[in-house]
């Protein structure tokens, strides 16, 4: 599975956040909206950024599983949550936490979602996942979804890439390099040939399938020169991913990022977010 440092979590934070999509966002709420409490489990989960962007608006009442591959991000998560909450006492598992008026459980999970597509514990209320599911393959989409049907779970899974990006000004090299990054994203990530821009149209499909209720909407990275520091690791990302396919010449993908860091002043990243629930509920 990739590997995701607490450096780069940490930097796309707060965009993530910003891009959310409040439509989905509001019918996941809504589905939860007159239980007293819920449990949570947060699938590729890094340093436990959903619970601190989505766990105010949900029952005051809450359990969190993270499952990460990564120790390290696992551990961050800890000390990033205990910093963030209002009180914080140690469990043997994990930690409790207060923030506002919010009593929050978190455990942690260190799991390999590659061969584990059901982690969550037994009395798992919702799903969550963040920026995963394009990384995965169809088949693996297909079993987790089956998993989740099993146990009439709900999901939330937010900023799926989709493959739309755009840069401003325009540089004539765009086109070739925006394609063979979407290239590069269909390559195994640790899960098989990865779904990659495809990855919501897959998600959208398989959950109506097997009878959810879907609900989806975009949620683009829009970058600029507020969010600098992540435009130009993001490039520098693209860059690298184009240089592995070595379907553009090193020159020329030197040119490009040279260019693109000196002179970009908006980047768009595509991104939807996809909420789906059992019909019954």
């Amino acid at each position: 599975m990739s590997q995701f440092t607490t450096e780069w979590l940490s930097l796309r934070e707060p965009l993530d956040i910003k891009s959310h999509n409040q439509n989905v966002l509001r019918n996941c709420v809504d589905t939860f909206k007159n239980h007293e409490t819920i449990s949570i489990c947060d699938l590729g989960s890094g340093t436990g950024a959903s619970v601190r962007a989505i766990s105010p608006l949900l029952p005051k009442q809450q359990c969190w599983t993270l499952v990460d591959h990564d120790a390290k991000n696992l551990s961050a998560a800890k000390y990033i949550l205990a910093d963030w909450a209002d009180s914080t006492q140690m469990t043997s598992n994990g930690i409790s936490i207060r923030r506002s008026e919010i009593d929050i459980e978190v455990k942690f999970l260190l799991s390999d979602l590659a061969t584990e597509t059901s982690p969550w514990p037994p009395k798992t209320d919702l799903v969550i996942a963040s920026a995963l599911f394009d990384l995965t393959s169809n088949s693996w989409i297909s079993k987790i979804i089956n998993k989740l049907s099993e146990r009439k779970l709900s999901l939330l899974a937010v900023l799926n890439f989709d493959g739309r990006m755009k840069a401003n000004p325009s540089h004539v090299l765009d086109e070739r390099m925006f394609e063979s990054f979407r290239v590069h994203q269909k390559r195994d990530k640790g899960f098989g040939a990865a779904a990659g821009p495809n990855a919501v149209s897959v998600l959208e499909d398989t959950l109506q399938g097997y009878g959810y209720k879907v609900t989806s909407g975009n949620s683009p990275w829009r970058m600029n020169s507020e969010s600098r520091p992540l435009m130009n690791e993001t490039l520098r990302g693209i860059a690298a991913a184009v240089t592995d396919t070595e379907m553009l010449k090193k020159s020329e993908v030197k040119n490009w990022l040279d260019k693109r860091i000196a002179q970009t002043e908006s980047l768009i990243i595509g991104h939807r977010d996809i909420f789906a629930r059992p019909k019954e509920q």
